[in-house]
């Protein structure tokens, strides 16, 4: 037994799925300790949009600690902090006509989406909030109250309170109108939903299953929510930094949040940073009233900023667009002639086949890792076989992917029909 199996918790999942001990990582690619190459379908589950130690960001990274840069500086000013806030104004939210503050939370996701929560009840003076079946938002208490995985909600040990589900985009069906019913509870004293302080939806729902919400759903959604005085947080942090083409992931919607969460590939390096963006008009906490000790992780911000080239023009996005279409055809194409009911979801590098049969994403997620792609399922049943690869994935390598999940889907089919027989 190797000392982590010994000696950490059994609550280590992703080990059980991928159970090799990497070493080193490179672009697309993993390297266990014995030099063996295993194409990388997972990017740290969305932290890794520019592959693994890229380049320009490893080396802005190394320049800043060997002049023995700040590393920790909890919220005090610092020349790292200043470059990233200049940097993502210029790049990001100007040219997108965005006036956003930036707050920054603490190292993880959950951090984010905990601070929004918390400031979206002191805008309002309002306690209630809505989030959506299937939603993901994190794992502390906070997020897990309006976090929809009943797996997940069972490990908080207690009562979540004061968060109302709602019907996400395509819940009820094709002809379900879920905005008309939300409508319909924010309107009715009688609906027995308290007006909400507000409202948090993923416009893709990643761990959810790759459900994916109509631009006009999200539309829609936030007129609705702009009629009824309710705050709408997007929570960007694994569809966001241009997993789905554009840097953010509702864009395309022609909306713009009352307050976003951004993590994961923000640092763009996995180094932990987490942010979350408020217009101005919300930004009314004292000084010190929501504070975290590494808010100050002057490392992530090096290769923050660094990453913020990517979007200096529209080519990366252009080509995430691009390669999407390919998954797109090669998944339709691979449910049509499998022989299996299974269905594609999905927008952008984010991409999922969702079986019918339920054990079978799982299945080829294994035979996949035998044939050296790591790749994760998704869902409650996690019944679809996520794709999430790098957007910086050479063509050549995200077809040598897509060729390893057709043969293992091969492979597991005939392996039933040999049961069966």
């Amino acid at each position: 037994m190797n000392p982590i199996e010994r000696y950490e918790s059994e609550v280590r999942g992703y080990c059980r799925d991928f159970p090799v001990m990497f070493d080193r990582a490179q672009g697309a690619w993993l390297y266990d300790e014995d030099g063996k190459a295993y194409l990388d379908f997972f990017a740290g589950a969305g932290a890794l949009n520019y592959g693994h130690n890229p380049a320009p960001l490893k080396n802005a990274l190394l320049a800043y600690l060997a002049r023995d840069g700040v590393t920790h500086s909890l919220d005090m000013f610092s020349a790292a902090k200043r470059e990233f806030l200049e940097n993502f104004q210029r790049v990001i939210l100007a040219p997108r006509a965005m006036e956003y503050k930036v707050q920054f939370t603490g190292p993880t996701g959950t951090n984010a989406v905990e601070a929004a929560l918390k400031l979206a009840r002191k805008v309002t003076g309002r306690e209630r909030i809505i989030s959506f079946t299937n939603s993901f938002h994190g794992m502390t208490l906070g997020s897990l109250a309006v976090t929809g995985n009943g797996f997940k909600r069972r490990g908080a040990g207690v009562a979540l309170h004061d968060a109302t589900p709602m019907p996400f985009d395509g819940y009820l069906g094709e002809n379900g109108d879920t905005l008309s019913y939300l409508e319909a509870m924010l309107e009715d004293d009688g609906s027995g939903v308290d007006k909400p302080a507000a409202v948090i939806v993923e416009t893709v729902q990643a761990e959810g299953g790759v459900n994916v919400a109509r631009f006009d759903w999200l539309k829609r959604l936030s007129a609705l929510l702009r009629r009824h005085g309710v705050l709408l947080i997007v929570d960007d942090i694994q569809v966001g930094c241009g997993r789905t083409g554009p840097f953010f992931s509702f864009e395309p919607a022609g909306i713009q949040p009352d307050m976003i969460c951004l993590s994961k590939s923000l640092s763009g390096y996995g180094v932990p940073l987490a942010v979350l963006l408020m217009k101005p008009e919300h930004d009314v906490w004292a000084p010190g009233e929501h504070n975290g000790t590494f808010r100050g992780h002057n490392p992530a911000f090096v290769t923050a900023t660094a990453a913020l080239q990517f979007w200096e023009n529209n080519e990366l996005s252009q080509d995430v667009t691009r390669k999407a279409q390919h998954v797109s055809d090669f998944l339709h194409s691979l449910a049509n002639q499998s022989g299996v009911e299974a269905s594609v979801r999905g927008r952008g590098l984010i991409q999922g086949i969702a079986f019918e049969d339920p054990e079978l994403a799982g299945a080829v997620a294994e035979a996949c890792f035998e044939r050296k792609l790591i790749i994760e399922t998704a869902g409650v049943q996690s019944d679809v076989l996520k794709l999430l690869p790098s957007l910086t994935i050479s063509d050549s390598e995200l077809n040598q992917g897509l060729d390893i999940i057709r043969a293992s889907l091969r492979a597991v089919l005939d392996k039933k029909k040999k049961v069966a027989a």
